[in-house]
């Protein structure tokens, strides 16, 4: 057959979800993926990772057959089974678990492996049907989500397109050029023709700082600091919009008298940023209305990054920002696709009488931390899907402890022999998002993208969608989803959500859903009853831990300080040429990723005795890992700025997740990072962690 292109959407981990375009080489094969030009937020650019996507699909370590164990856990040695043993053996183990200990014994783990509404949350109805232990989703961003809504109370920003209309673009906690590649495609518009300036806000040289006309690189976790310091300045110097302050938001004097004494000064020993730097970029905050301000998830790696994020939204309510096109915030549209998810997730079937289990302390639950397991039993059988806690999720030391008991029983659903899946007791083969039919929206955009089968399935791979549905038939769960093919479930979600149906959203690719001007602005109303932004959010209606939040923006000291044993904070940031744990296995992302590496300020290694390349250890109570050495400035990776070397003394960075087998002793990142809940409702704090550093001799 000759070539194709066909239309499809990106399922990564991403708030970009990018319109594709993949060519079609052969019913089983594909050949370039592209971006979609039409789509006017993707404007036909993608990231690296996802155009090489050939090189994943078709990569000879896919897994091609379910697996059984044949060796101890964690050996990674397994023998061929069939896909009805396999599906019964775990469906039995299921069985067995709720006969000895209660449904709540069995807990489906998942998240965001794949995007596809379909695919990525079908899990749900078998755990909502069954009365399995129920999964809090707070790894990636609740505590950015919490900081949001506290003051905004509605997921729905500023139309990201109209950071091409901004003469400034500020943008906070996030690394676009590495992570959500099309914000610097709309960030390159507006430099070219508006002359505007970016500034970036990140504890370290980034791919996006590099590029940027002014980078902010504060101490980790110092943000809401940062943010009275400046928003201090924009009050005393009179660049606050008292109008709109009275009109908008909830006590606007109220909250001036309490930033009173939150001046540059008080910020700056907390942040390390120089006052005058922070006057200086509150003063261009304050002149140029059309301020964009991009929020990313930094915010949602610290014990108090929730109070952090809410601190940063606060900004473009004093100064009236939400009024402009080209002004205002951003961080997730999440609310505007209004998509009923009844039928995928089961939600009518769903028990909240039934315990939760919160996802980031995987390893304190499968260790039996009564604190997590209440009155309930211990978790004995577990099925996954697009998950790697092994690898990922924090303190894994604990994961690998708890995924090696005798009597827990694992099955994985998987694309590649992980971390996880080589403690599995059986491994299942899942297609990847071009094998499969699925909807997907953008968190970082405003699209609702259809995203159907491009090539058949490899080998004897199936879709989440249809292992659920075998699952469910072998324990006798019923529901309408489970007679359902992935298609008409995607058709019957559509139109019970006003969209249109699945074969008019496959002619049209996708739906604009962003809201007009007005709405999406918040000037015909903030989310909350009163229609007024919230500089003092009731914290205690959040999370059990509410009431430790300040009750305005300040600075939050619940972070894992250094201490004369552990003299460093450690940002686990993202690798470029990574996804969290996907694409680790590609060849040409290695490559380009060479090894896990530890990047130190000159003086700091200096200190500590060692040059760029060496292997050292860094450790905290939690462990240690093997890595080597990386000096900022060194070898022009990233160059000297001013004083700080592209981040401040004190501040290492590893950028990851790096397999656990790509470090010497198979101990990754994740063994150093705390599985300790964030404020004010949980949330997983992978950059906020203390540690020691020293040479590996």
């Amino acid at each position: 057959m000759s070539s194709e292109f066909v239309a499809t959407a990106c399922p990564h981990d991403c708030p970009s979800t990018c319109a594709l375009e993949v060519e079609r080489l052969a019913p089983d094969r594909i050949g370039t993926v592209r971006g979609a030009r039409e789509n006017d937020y993707t404007s036909g650019v993608i990231c690296a990772k996802v155009a090489r996507y050939a090189e994943r699909v078709h990569h000879p370590g896919r897994l091609a057959q379910p697996l059984q164990r044949s060796g101890e856990k964690g050996a990674g040695e397994f023998r061929p089974i069939g896909w009805d043993d396999a599906l019964d053996l775990i469906a039995d183990s299921f069985v067995r678990a709720e006969e000895k200990h209660g449904p709540e014994a069995v807990w489906p783990y998942y998240y965001a492996g794949t995007m596809g509404l379909v695919q990525r949350d079908g899990i749900n109805r078998l755990r909502h049907v069954k009365k399995y232990s129920g999964q809090d989703e707070t790894i990636c961003s609740r505590l950015s989500s919490d900081g949001w809504w506290a003051g905004v109370g509605t997921y729905v920003g500023s139309d990201p397109r109209e950071m091409a209309k901004a003469d400034l673009i500020v943008v906070w906690g996030c690394n676009p050029a590495s992570t959500q590649v099309n914000v610097m495609t709309h960030i390159a518009k507006a430099r070219k023709t508006r002359d505007a300036a970016l500034v970036v806000v990140d504890p370290y040289e980034t791919r996006t700082a590099k590029v940027a006309d002014h980078h902010v690189a504060l101490r980790p976790g110092t943000d809401g600091a940062l943010a009275c310091g400046i928003m201090h300045v924009l009050f005393a110097e009179d660049f606050a919009d008292r109008d709109y302050l009275a009109r908008h938001t909830d006590c606007p004097d109220e909250f001036e008298a309490h930033l009173a004494s939150r001046d540059p000064a008080w910020a700056s020993a907390i942040t390390g940023i120089p006052a005058a730097e922070i006057v200086a970029l509150a003063r261009m905050i304050g002149r140029i209305k059309r301020t964009y301000i991009r929020l990313g998830y930094g915010f949602t790696r610290s014990r108090n990054g929730a109070a952090n994020m809410h601190a940063a939204t606060c900004i473009a309510a004093v100064t009236g920002a939400w009024q402009y096109e080209g002004g205002g915030a951003m961080h997730t549209n999440k609310s505007v696709y209004g998509v009923d998810a009844t039928l995928i997730e089961g939600l009518d079937a769903r028990d909240r009488s039934v315990r939760r289990l919160d996802m980031s302390r995987i390893g304190p639950v499968l260790t039996g931390d009564p604190s997590d397991l209440g009155d309930g039993p211990p978790v004995t059988a577990i099925v996954m899907q697009n998950v790697n806690p092994a690898a990922v999720a924090p303190e894994s030391a604990k994961v690998r402890e708890g995924l090696m008991r005798d009597d827990l029983f694992l099955a994985v659903h998987e694309q590649f022999m992980t971390d996880t899946a080589r403690y599995a007791d059986i491994v299942l083969p899942a297609t990847t998002f071009l094998e499969h039919d699925d909807i997907y929206v953008g968190g970082g955009h405003m699209y609702l993208l259809m995203g159907a089968r491009v090539i058949e399935p490899y080998a004897e791979t199936r879709s989440n969608h249809d292992v659920i549905r075998a699952l469910a038939k072998r324990l006798g769960a019923e529901h309408p989803g489970f007679d359902m093919t992935a298609w008409e479930m995607i058709d019957a979600t559509l139109k019970c959500s006003g969209h249109p149906d699945a074969a008019t959203l496959k002619a049209m690719r996708w739906k604009d859903c962003m809201p007009d001007f007005e709405s999406a602005h918040h000037l015909k109303g903030f989310g909350w009853p009163d229609g007024r932004f919230r500089f003092k959010p009731d914290w205690t209606r959040m999370g059990p831990r509410g009431a430790e939040i300040p009750a305005f923006p300040d600075h939050m000291a619940v972070i894992e300080a250094p201490d004369a044993e552990h003299p460093f904070r450690l940002v686990t940031a993202p690798a470029h040429n990574y996804l969290n744990s996907s694409f680790t296995e590609t060849p040409t992302s290695i490559a380009k990723e060479a090894r896990p590496s530890a990047l130190f300020h000159p003086g700091d290694a200096r200190d500590l005795g060692f040059e760029d390349g060496d292997r050292i250890r860094i450790g905290n109570r939690r462990g240690s890992i093997l890595l080597h050495a990386r000096i900022a400035g060194a070898n022009g990776k990233a160059p000297d700025n001013g004083t700080t070397h592209g981040q401040q003394r004190g501040t290492v960075i590893v950028e990851s997740v790096w397999p656990n087998t790509a470090f010497e002793e198979g101990l990754g990142i994740n063994t150093l990072t705390s599985a300790d809940p964030g404020y004010p409702n949980g949330g997983a704090v992978f950059h906020d962690t203390a540690i020691w550093a020293r040479p590996a001799n």
